[in-house]
């Protein structure tokens, strides 16, 4: 039990690491407009940013414990939409911002908070965090919004399994969904989907799927993507799937070798 938990321990830790924030905005109680001094802090941010190391733009919006889930998703949201507004006025190009997620109320125990008003402040918040350009290797994109041409991998962090497992979970299907939107907008694109697995032993070329026992984990996983996307009335017509097994890690941790990537095959 103590192995478990600080191995949990360490992918909060490694999780949290890749998603710091390069700037944060807070808001006022109940609020998802900025003062002018408010809205400087994003003036400045676009000025300093240096667009030609950034590939994407992710936006994440909080709330603080007060109020039901339901108002508070809608409240975290409508302050993403706020920055984004802000961001796009001060002329950052809009195609970089590929998530906007408002994230509702942050739960927290007022009991034990030494300083309540002051952690409360600091929860009603946007955080924006950058990714970099070209962070894998040439070729691997992190966004179908990206220019893209054929042979390009597109890698999207946040399509990835459980160990074992080729089911997609809450996380993936909410960024299939995404997906869907661009690929309705890009109806040119045309492309494989191909699957990945982590830890199998180096006499094995893919993992064993725990739902059937199958050693066609990547397979599968593929497959399951390929069948979700065309649930969203994604032909299938354009796209096709395969299984990479364990042939091409990323050396960047064990989550991002258990992914599915899009292989661009037609512009």
């Amino acid at each position: 039990m103590k192995l478990c938990k600080a191995l949990f321990l360490l992918f909060i830790y490694n999780l949290s690491a890749q998603q710091k924030p390069i700037e944060t905005i807070y808001f006022d109680f109940d609020k998802y407009v900025l003062t002018s001094q408010q809205t400087k802090v994003i003036t400045d941010f676009v000025k300093n940013l240096d667009t030609t190391k950034i590939e994407s733009i992710q936006i994440y919006g909080y709330c603080d414990d007060r109020g039901n889930d339901e108002y508070n998703y809608r409240l975290s949201y409508d302050r993403v939409n706020t920055i984004q507004e802000i961001l796009v006025s001060k002329g950052f190009n809009k195609s970089k911002i590929i998530i906007l997620e408002g994230k509702g109320r942050v739960i927290i125990r007022s009991d034990t908070v030494e300083d309540l008003h002051e952690t409360r402040s600091k929860n009603r918040r946007v955080d924006l965090i950058a990714v970099k350009k070209n962070s894998y290797e040439k070729g691997i994109r992190n966004s179908l919004k990206s220019e893209l041409n054929v042979g390009d991998k597109v890698l999207l962090e946040n399509i990835l399994f459980d160990l074992g497992s080729s089911k997609l979970t809450y996380h993936s299907k909410k960024e299939l969904d995404k997906i869907v939107t661009i690929l309705q907008s890009k109806k040119n694109i045309q492309f494989e989907i191909r699957g990945h697995v982590c830890c199998t032993p180096e006499m094995y070329t893919d993992g064993i799927d725990r739902e059937n026992n199958e050693r066609r984990l990547s397979w599968n996983r593929a497959k399951t993507v390929f069948f979700y996307l065309a649930s969203k009335k994604i032909s299938k017509s354009r796209m096709t799937f395969q299984g990479c097994g364990n042939k091409y890690p990323l050396g960047k941790g064990d989550n991002l070798d258990r992914r599915v990537e899009f292989y661009i095959t037609k512009i």
